[in-house]
């Protein structure tokens, strides 16, 4: 489903899109600490350790600090790893990042080893970790617009620790520049880089070291997963079984294309569950850009046509609109809900579905402990086995005070945040 020169953004919309998001955000990454992912060579007690492989469609960098870019390459793979503080001095939902180079490990996010890898050696590694984890699961994440490298990498890596899921991490992350400028270039960066996550995904999927693939997507990211899951559907006459999760995180998505890709996808699809919320200032900016056409993630699945659509597509939609985080934009606010992170990744190591069979059509998600319990939404559709709980909008950590002015300006949110991976372990079109 190539896009059209047509159904991409105006020049003008563009500038809309650059000039209301520069009010959003402080003077960018000027003043952020640039190299954060070269190796610290010590480590303190109580931190933790996260390792993920990674597959890109980005360019290599020679700096060993930042290690990939924002230009397009060719598919390339490493494994990471990655020190987080100890508990006692971060939140969950939060990324420390260094204010200083080295990092400090008692306080930052810091890397602690980096491997690149040729694609041998990474199915190998890949093979060795996910034999340790219960029935061998895989969950893939693919991040939005405006990542950097190292946002993807620290962001995925709280991901994962916060919400505990005991799952092997792959992060598949595309050329985006990580500017606010380059939207155009970022979507098309992730239209590019659709054919390598649908590569990366069947040779998951035709392993049989690999007991599950869960899907999780973020913002832009969602475009690049849903346009990989519709292609291996028609490649494959459906999708197969071990793709047995697929979350879409605040998809920055049209809800026009939404509907055909779900129609495309014929034969066996995967449990799809779906997190919006209406008053997501991101993606009421992307909105505005694409035309003034409901984005995906900030529709109300409590009307029509939605409410119907949703149902006869068993799709689970978890509604976050009155849930109440620290995200300014309401683009990610599941994500900086510690009770809500945990609650998913705990459902998805014990392999429970996010809602309780008792819980009807519309009807109040299943309690969670803490604040958020009587805020966490509802959910239509039906009951599905999630994966882990998804990102956070801080992945950008540059939000500046004035959101607060943005939002009195312009109601409900939109924005793209977009991450895709590439680099497949083979090529899906090689016979089984």
């Amino acid at each position: 489903m190539p896009i059209r020169r047509k159904d991409l953004p105006t020049p003008a919309a563009l500038r809309v899109f650059a000039t209301v998001f520069a009010t959003i955000f402080v003077a960018g990454c000027a003043g952020d600490v640039q190299g954060v992912l070269k190796p610290v060579a010590s480590t303190v007690p109580g931190t933790s350790k996260v390792t993920m492989l990674v597959a890109t469609t980005r360019a290599a960098d020679p700096d060993a600090g930042v290690l990939y870019s924002g230009e397009r390459g060719k598919p390339s793979f490493a494994e990471m790893v990655i020190s987080l503080p100890p508990d006692s001095r971060r939140k969950v939902g939060e990324v420390q990042w260094p204010s200083r180079l080295p990092g400090n490990p008692e306080t930052d996010f810091v890397t602690l080893r980096v491997d690149k890898l040729d694609a041998k050696t990474g199915l190998a590694r890949l093979h060795e970790r996910v034999s340790r984890v219960p029935k061998r699961r895989v969950m893939v994440f693919v991040h939005g617009f405006n990542n950097r490298f190292e946002d993807a990498v620290y962001r995925f890596a709280q991901i994962v620790h916060d919400s505990d899921a005991n799952v092997v991490p792959v992060l598949f992350t595309w050329p985006s520049r990580g500017s606010l400028f380059a939207y155009g270039y970022d979507r098309e960066s992730a239209t590019y880089s659709r054919n390598a996550l649908e590569n990366l995904l069947q040779a998951l999927a035709r392993d049989p070291a690999i007991g599950e693939v869960s899907l999780l997507a973020h913002s832009m990211g969602n475009w690049v997963a849903l346009e990989a899951l519709t292609q291996m559907a028609v490649r494959n006459r459906g999708i197969p079984p071990k793709i047995a999760n697929v979350m879409l995180a605040s998809p920055d998505v049209d809800a026009d294309v939404f509907r055909t890709q779900i129609a495309e996808m014929k034969g066996r699809r995967p449990n799809f569950t779906l997190f919006v919320s209406q008053d997501d200032r991101a993606l009421a900016v992307s909105r505005r850009v694409w035309g003034n056409k409901d984005r995906l993630g900030a529709v109300d699945p409590d009307v029509e046509p939605y409410k119907s659509e949703f149902e006869t597509e068993k799709i689970v939609v978890l509604n976050l609109t009155k849930l109440r985080t620290g995200d300014k934009l309401n683009h990610g606010k599941f994500a900086e809900s510690p009770d809500v992170v945990k609650l998913i990744g705990t459902r998805l190591v014990d392999g429970q579905p996010i809602t309780d069979s008792r819980v009807g059509l519309g009807e109040r998600l299943i309690e969670v402990t803490g604040s958020a319990a009587a805020a966490v939404g509802t959910a239509a559709g039906i009951v599905v086995s999630a994966p882990v709980a998804v990102i956070d909008p801080q992945a950008r950590r540059h939000l500046g005070d004035r959101v607060e002015h943005l939002g009195n300006n312009i109601h409900d949110t939109g924005a793209a945040v977009g991450d895709t991976v590439t680099t497949p372990f083979q090529n899906p079109n090689l016979p089984r």
